[in-house]
This record gives structure tokens, C-alpha cells and sequence, in this order.
């Protein structure tokens, strides 16, 4: 049977909460052996939402397709226990400040002295070094310090700063910028036999997604970016509030107001509807299904910078809100669609795994769990026409690999009885 593309790679992991885990299991999924180190009591996501003890569903999906190793690296014995099973793996992954590894002995530079061609994956909450290495991070703190909460601009009802509610995003772009570097990394080993360090942060994870707004690029900005970005700090000097600051932000993107028109939500009658324009094109299908004739925002005469045309752009969304809301979101699909125009019913994430095109594409895998029973999970993030991806490995149980994992690294079952009661391993 022919293995994932990334077959006969084994993982040694060190992580916890979510870019860490994520990246193991993008790993996993391409055909990787990962073992997961864990403290004696596990990971820290195992007991956040757990239903029985131990076991929680946001465990089991960022940790499906990986084998539980229990190791006390905070114990002498345990850290040269790894570093004892290290020279047998390809990749090790870690997810700690950056502080943190050297005084374990866990660091690039101490495992790359046992295996020379080590590819070591390191995620941070700001990088590796600068004036902010040794801060703690999480996403809801990356999200404040990358500027992508404030870009989402959502404020609750005393105005203060929202997350960007329901994901991580800055997590999942860390975690997918980490397995890049990754397979990168195999292959620039395949051709040169040189291992190296690959370093991604929740801080970069959410610049990334938003190059257009930190970019600087002055003849642009010139004309409307930086006059509006002054007003902003000029309000913060002034103690105005973090609502109006954003609101005074949002006056820059006055060019979005028309396209938005066509480019964003609506109220139906049993829900909400999103329309995703890009194209003139595209705006002409919706205008049919919608029977407007007479957009006076319609063709290249009609200046969205002026703000004199801001009362005739709110005027065109008011009548397409009433319209709108004369259907429900299958019969307005069904009239947009025949239309070709690119829409989409608003889902809630507990729809989707039920979803006719979801299920089609098999983007769900069943799973059977030894201490849960079966479960649907999201599976892997790329299809190979060759090399299948996919695990059909569950999360595993706290330890449950611990003895496989030690045994076939030639640790003696008189030597794991004694690590296991010296309170070394679980």
C-alpha cells in the first residue's frame, strides 16, 4: 500500500494549545509518524471543554493522527530520554518561548549535536529574539499586536476590542506556515543533507494575512492611508475612545463602499446571504437576479472617492436590504445561481460536517477513538492524486504509545518499569 507523500518522516512534537499541535497534525496527515510528547497529566487543551477526563473534542481535533508519548522533560532523566530517542527522528517540533528550550536542553543548538541533519520547527508568540522574544503570546494577544483585530473592527456593547470570534487565526497560519517550512526543509535536505532551523511566530502568522494594510507604500498612501492614520493617533494622543479610533479608520476605506454593495452580507427571510463580487461582471448577474436596471452606481463614470455620492451608495444598499429580505436563502440561491453570480447561504460550522458537497468531496474522515468511540473529523488540508493523505489514527489516550514509542527506540522493559516508577514517564 502506498504510504502519504510524507512517509517514513517521523516527528518528534513538543506543543501544546493550537499552531503546535495543528502543525503535527498537517504532518500526520501527510503520511508522518508523529509522536507527541506530553506531561504527566497531558497537554493543557486535553482538560479545556473535556467531556470525560482528559479527552475534550478540541484535543482530539488537534491532535488526530499522532502516537502519546509521556515524558517529565523537566526532569533531568526526561530530557535525556529525548534526547536519547532525538537521533531517530527527522523532524522536531516545539512551541515555546524562546527562553524556554535552552533551559531544557531542547533548543536548535543542542539537538543539532545529536543529529546533525535535525530539521527543528520552532513557533513563538514574537520570535526568536528582539525586545518582545520573552513575552508570553496566544492568538487573542497576536490578533491585538498584528493589527487584525483592529482591521476586523468589532467592539462589544461598552466598546471594547472583540476577537475575531469562533477560529485562531493567527494560530492556523503559524501552524500552516510551520508545515511549509517543514516539507521545504525535507526537501532541501534530500538535495543537500543539510538540516536546519525553521522559525515561525503568531506575530508573523498575523502580518501576513494583512500585507496590503502594514505594507508602506508612500506614493499610495500619500493620498489616503496616512492623512486618515494621523487623525487615528492624533484621537489616541486625545484620549478618544478605541470606538471612535476605529471609526476614523474606517472613513479610508471609503472605496470600499460601493463595491461592498456587491461584496458582502444581507439579511433574508430565515437568515443571512453573502454576496462575493469581484468582477463587473460579476455585479451585472447579481443586479439581474435581483431586477435592478437602474443602479446609478453602475459604470466608470460614478466616483466612489467623492463623498457627495456616499447618500446615493447608502440609498442603492437600503433597497437592496428590502429586497433581500422578500426571500429565503435557498430561493435566493437558486435565483442567484442560475445567474452563474458567486453567493452563499451564511452556515453556522455545526452544518457543515452534513453539508452535500462536503460530504461528496470527503472532506470528513470517521474515526474510532478506543476511549470515546466513533467520531467525524475534519481531515487533511490537501488531496494527492498519488500519495494518499489521511490519517485513519484518532487522538491518542494520555501515555497510550508511551511503552510502543520506547521499545522500538530500544529502550529495555526493565528500564521503562523504572522510568515509569521514578515518575519519569507515564
Amino acid at each position: 500500500m502506498v504510504g502519504g507523500p510524507l512517509d517514513g518522516i517521523k516527528v518528534l512534537e513538543l506543543t501544546q494549545i493550537v499552531a503546535g499541535p495543528f502543525c503535527g497534525v498537517l504532518l500526520a496527515d501527510l503520511g508522518a509518524d508523529v509522536v507527541k510528547i506530553e506531561p504527566l497529566g497531558g497537554e493543557g487543551t486535553r482538560v479545556n471543554g473535556a467531556f470525560i477526563p482528559g479527552e475534550s473534542k478540541g484535543y482530539h481535533s488537534l491532535n488526530r493522527g499522532k502516537r502519546s508519548l509521556v515524558v517529565d522533560v523537566q526532569q533531568p532523566d526526561g530530557r535525556a530520554l529525548v534526547h536519547r530517542l532525538l537521533p531517530d527522528f527527522d523532524i522536531f517540533l516545539i512551541n515555546m518561548r524562546p527562553t524556554v528550550p535552552p533551559r531544557l536542553g531542547l533548543d536548535y543548538e543542542t539537538l543539532r549535536k545529536l543529529r546533525p541533519n535535525l530539521i527543528y520547527i520552532e513557533n513563538t508568540g514574537y520570535g526568536d529574539h528582539g525586545p518582545g522574544a520573552s513575552r508570553s503570546g496566544s492568538d487573542i494577544v497576536a490578533q491585538a499586536f498584528s493589527g487584525l483585530m483592529a482591521a476586523d473592527a468589532k467592539v462589544d456593547e461598552v466598546g471594547a476590542p472583540l476577537l475575531i470570534g469562533g477560529t485562531a487565526p493567527a494560530d492556523y497560519m503559524a501552524a500552516c506556515s510551520a508545515a511549509m517550512g517543514a516539507c521545504a526543509a525535507l526537501f532541501h535536505r534530500q538535495r543537500t543533507g543539510q538540516g536546519q532551523k525553521v522559525s515561525t511566530s503568531l506575530l508573523l502568522a498575523g502580518m501576513v494575512m494583512q500585507g496590503g494594510s502594514i505594507g508602506k507604500l508612500p506614493v499610495a498612501d500619500a493620498m489616503s492611508v496616512d492623512p486618515t492614520f494621523q487623525r487615528v493617533l492624533a484621537a489616541r494622543a486625545a484620549g478618544e475612545s478605541y470606538e471612535r479610533q476605529l471609526a476614523i479608520r474606517a472613513e479610508a476605506q471609503v472605496l470600499n463602499k460601493a463595491f461592498r454593495l456587491w461584496y458582502g452580507g444581507y439579511r433574508v427571510k430565515d437568515g443571512a446571504l453573502i454576496l462575493g463580487s469581484l468582477t463587473p461582471a460579476n455585479q451585472d448577474q447579481m443586479r439581474r437576479a435581483l431586477g435592478i436596471e437602474d443602479d446609478p452606481t453602475r459604470g466608470p463614470d460614478f466616483n466612489a472617492l467623492d463623498r457627495a455620492n456616499d447618500a446615493v451608495v447608502d440609498a442603492m444598499k437600503e433597497r437592496i436590504r428590502a429586497i433581500m429580505l422578500t426571500r429565503t436563502m435557498d430561493e435566493w440561491i437558486a435565483v442567484f445561481e442560475r445567474e452563474g453570480a458567486p453567493v452563499s447561504k451564511v452556515n453556522f460550522p455545526e452544518e457543515l460536517a452534513d453539508d452535500p458537497q462536503v460530504q461528496a468531496m470527503h472532506y470528513m474522515v470517521d474515526l474510532e477513538h478506543e476511549l470515546t468511540g466513533p467520531e467525524r473529523m475534519v481531515g487533511p488540508a490537501a488531496y494527492f492524486s498519488e500519495t494518499p493523505s489521511g490519517t485513519k489514527r484518532p487522538s491518542p489516550p494520555l501515555g497510550g504509545h508511551t511503552d510502543e514509542v520506547l521499545r522500538e527506540h530500544g529502550v529495555p522493559d526493565a528500564e521503562i518499569a523504572d522510568l515509569r516508577a521514578r515518575a519519569v514517564i507515564g
